[in-house]
């Protein structure tokens, strides 16, 4: 029986050795995944990590360029416009890297598709670099646009400085002048009372103490029953020998004053507060002072004072001198005036 055991052993199939190399070999293939494992996950947590840096370092960089932008006035419309887009850049890395975190994970959870995942992964990885290089690149250009606008904003502000400054200089010349101005117009109407003063006591020594007529303040009155019938605006010829002496005097008196000084004698009709009724030549007392007073004028420039010297103004009863209701004021009230004035 002895003898038949070591036959039978002799001749069965020994499966051990053929177990063992198949175990060897199941055990190296996991060793190698595990150590490609390894690898593939330190490669991707230094990327992550660097990309994790870059991120943080291009958001510190928008920040900086978001400060910068503020400052600027100008073009802000499209700098903002940029910095949006720059933001939705930012937001698109960030999804890239949020993708990645999730291959990661997916990696760390299925080891047999580890090397399709390290590809995918790779892919992304250079996405992100082409989004983050377009970004550097939109960074530069916001760089260049701000100093340009820095540049025109130099320039406007040299400007607006050189601008103030002619203003100024414009400013003084504009009061300079108009203190001249002042001055010659002062000297001007001193010299246009010197004539005037002269005028009015020529005036006064040919017409003497009349009732009739009288000085008040810068004014000559006459009135207007020296010249007029009630009613009428036609001279009558005692006032036409009142205004013979009046011209004689204007015509010496535009020999004497200088031709720069701008003078004219103003003739005003005044009427009493009385409304006209009935009369067929005016229908109110505007026009019959302003009538009146045309009269004056006219005859005076027949007697060849210069038109350009005389001035005819009506008043109607509005600016009375008495206002009471009497006869004594309403004779006081219609009045011719003279006045020695400037242009």
């Amino acid at each position: 029986m002895a003898l038949a055991r070591s036959r039978r052993s002799e001749s069965g199939f020994n499966y051990w050795p053929g177990f063992v190399d198949a175990l060897s070999t199941l055990v190296l293939s996991i060793v190698f995944l595990l150590s490609v494992f390894l690898v593939v996950q330190f490669f991707l947590s230094q990327e992550v990590t660097g990309k994790d840096k870059a991120l943080e370092q291009l958001t510190a960089k928008i920040a900086q360029l978001n400060e910068l932008l503020s400052l600027e006035k100008l073009s802000k419309l499209t700098l903002d416009d940029q910095v949006s887009q720059l933001r939705a850049g930012l937001a698109s890395a960030e999804g890239e890297r949020d993708r990645m975190k999730g291959l990661y994970e997916g990696l760390a959870n299925s080891g047999n598709d580890a090397q399709g995942r390290a590809n995918e992964l790779n892919k992304a990885l250079e996405s992100e670099k082409s989004v983050s290089s377009r970004a550097l690149a939109q960074i530069e250009v916001l760089n260049q646009q701000i100093s340009a606008l820095r540049r025109q904003l130099a320039a406007l502000e040299e400007a607006l400085d050189a601008s103030e400054k002619r203003d100024k200089e414009s400013q003084n010349r504009i009061a300079d002048l108009g203190q001249r101005l002042n001055v010659a117009l002062a000297q001007r109407v001193q010299e246009l009372s010197k004539y005037r003063s002269e005028f009015f006591g020529r005036l006064r020594a040919i017409l003497g103490n009349r009732p009739d007529i009288r000085i008040v303040g810068d004014r000559f009155v006459f009135q207007s029953e020296v010249f007029f019938d009630t009613g009428q605006a036609t001279l009558l010829p005692e006032g036409k020998t009142e205004l013979d002496t009046v011209a004689n005097a204007l015509i010496d008196l535009d020999k004497q004053i200088p031709p720069e000084i701008a003078w004219v004698l103003r003739v005003d009709g005044h009427t009493d507060s009385r409304p006209i009724i009935n009369s067929p030549l005016f229908k109110s007392n505007w026009e019959l002072s302003s009538a009146r007073a045309i009269s004056v004028v006219q005859y005076l420039i027949s007697l060849g004072v210069p038109a350009q010297r005389l001035v005819a103004a009506g008043f109607a009863e509005f600016q009375p001198l008495d206002t009471a209701q009497t006869e004594d004021a309403y004779k006081r009230n219609r009045r011719i005036e003279l006045k020695l004035t400037e242009k």
